[in-house]
Order: structure tokens, then sequence, then C-alpha cells
């Protein structure tokens, strides 16, 4: 979405009270050019009234106090620059967890909890059948902490590290890990597996690591114009982050433990790939609900030298 502010919000030019009604009436028609335009300013007016949305349904005649008005302005004329409504409320919703984002993490987005779905689908395999059996898992590049909160908040006995190389994202992990009371997920700063604490056998590592081609051009549309460019952006037409952790995580998966990788809609066949040249069994790419190839994942093979460097 490429929106330009083309006019300003009519009660910022007269000191005239107006309805939530005629307020998000007013941010609409600003932000035509979204074509989310109602629900963005339904979302940032919720959010300046700290109300929900029925909120808004259920008063829409609810006068807007000067304060409440500015703030809504603002936040309107910012959108409609293209920032996304995620930096502006400081909040999105993922899996059943609301967290905070800023602007040092990626947005977490729906077609990841694919990621998490199989993971939790996996547990049984991995843990012998048990539904309770201790398993430990590390999400690389958490970011937000989005894939492993969710994890912990599903499976609270597993053993779950996360790692980013970005110490401002652990920041925002930490702080969504404190605020849900999941507090046992241990985060750690640095790249890919070798974050990871040494001497620990996995039995599963998931990651939604940078895979964008550097001259992709929806890299200057939309929400990814805002977005870290390090959480986007990998070498060798999107591949090389995914290749390193396809290399790497072999050393740490315990035998029979999984790997799975989120990756662009396009990408499944060469994830495949560096899949098996890795030496990986059992590799295959499921779809997300828009029927695209976005996670693919593979079985450590039995025989293979574990380090758990």
């Amino acid at each position: 979405m490429n929106i330009r502010p083309t006019c300003s919000l009519s009660w910022r030019r007269e000191p005239v009270t107006v309805s939530i009604h005629q307020a998000l009436t007013q941010a609409t028609r600003v932000l035509v050019a979204s074509d989310t335009a109602r629900l963005d300013a339904e979302v940032l007016l919720a959010c300046v009234l700290g109300k929900a949305r029925s909120y808004l349904f259920s008063r829409p005649e609810t006068e807007l106090s000067d304060e409440h008005s500015a703030a809504f302005a603002a936040l309107v004329t910012r959108r409609a620059a293209g920032e996304p409504v995620a930096y502006l409320t400081g909040m999105r919703g993922f899996w059943t967890l609301d967290l905070k984002v800023t602007s040092a993490v990626l947005i977490p987005r729906p077609e990841t909890e694919l990621l998490v779905e199989l993971a939790l689908m996996l547990a049984q395999r991995v843990g012998d059948g048990r539904p309770d059996a201790p398993l430990v898992v590390a999400d690389l590049g958490t970011g937000s902490g989005a894939i492993a909160l969710a994890l912990a908040s599903e499976r609270p006995h597993w053993q779950i590290h996360a790692s980013d190389r970005s110490e401002q994202a652990l920041d925002v992990a930490r702080h969504n890990a404190g605020r849900l009371g999941l507090e046992s997920v241990n985060f750690v700063q640095g790249d890919w597996c070798d974050a990871l604490p040494a001497g620990v056998g996995f039995d599963m590592i998931v990651s939604n690591p940078p895979y964008i081609a550097g001259e992709d051009p929806h890299l200057v549309r939309g929400d990814l114009v805002f977005e870290p460019r390090s959480a986007l952006v990998a070498d060798e037409r999107g591949l090389r982050d995914l290749a390193t952790i396809c290399r790497q995580s072999g050393l740490w998966l315990r035998d029979g433990g999984y790997l799975l990788l989120e990756h662009g809609y396009e990408q499944a066949a060469d994830v495949r790939t560096l899949l098996t040249s890795a030496g990986f069994e059992n590799v295959r790419s499921e779809r997300d609900l828009a029927g695209h190839e976005r996670v693919t994942l593979g079985r450590r093979a039995t025989s293979g030298e574990n380090t758990y460097a």
C-alpha cells in the first residue's frame, strides 16, 4: 500500500466537537487509498480511547474530547503516510496473544501461525506419542517473541530458547514474555544456532528468518517500507539465512528432531533442496490459508552425528 496524505482531517482545521461516528467517517475518507481504511480508522480510534472496537459501534454518537480528537488526527495522518497500524498502536495480535511491537521488530503475520500449528502437531511424534513430553525447542530470529511465546502459551512444560541478533528486538520479546507471564522462555542474543546454549540437544527448531531478495519490489511498498530491513532481506535470492539454518541445525537437533522453516511463497522447492542436501529426511512443504507453500520441514536422520556445539 502506497498512501499519500492528500488532505487533513476537518476537525483539525476547526474547533468543532465531533462524534465517534463523524470521526470515523472523516478518517475513512482520508485513508481512502488503504484497502482497509475503515478498519484502520476503527483500530486507531479504539486505541486512542482505550476501548474495544465494539465500544465504537455501541456509542457512535459519543463526542470526542479535544485531546482524543487531536491524538486520533495525529495517528490518522501518520497512517495516511503509510506507517503500519501495528506500529501506531504498539500492539499486534498473534495466535491467542496480544504482543507489543515496535519498529525494531517485524509485525507478526497470520501466515506465521502455520509454523506454530505444525510445531504443535509434530510434538507428539518427537515426544514418542506423549502430549506432555518436555521437549526442548529453539526459535531462531524470534523478533517480538511471537512464535516462542505462542508455543510457550500452549506447552508451558517445554524448554524454549529464542535467539535474535538484535538486542532491541530481544528487549521487545522479553517485555512481551513478562507482560504475558511466559517468562520461562530463555532469550539469547546471537546469530541463528550460534546463539543457542552449548551442550543442549533440541527436539525441534523453528524459524521465520529473512527470506526476501534485496531487489524484490515489495520492499518499497506497504508496511515493509517501515519494518527493519535486516529482518526481511537475505542475500542469494533470499536464501542465504535459510541455507545457514539448514546447515547448522543438524548439529543441534537430536536424532529424529524436526526443523521447520517459514519462507517466501515461491521458495518452497529451493528450501526442500536445502533441507535434503543438509541430510534431512521426510522433507515436505505445507500450505498457508492462501494456498501458498509457506513452511517447509524435515526430520533429522537418525544416523548422523550430533555435536550440540
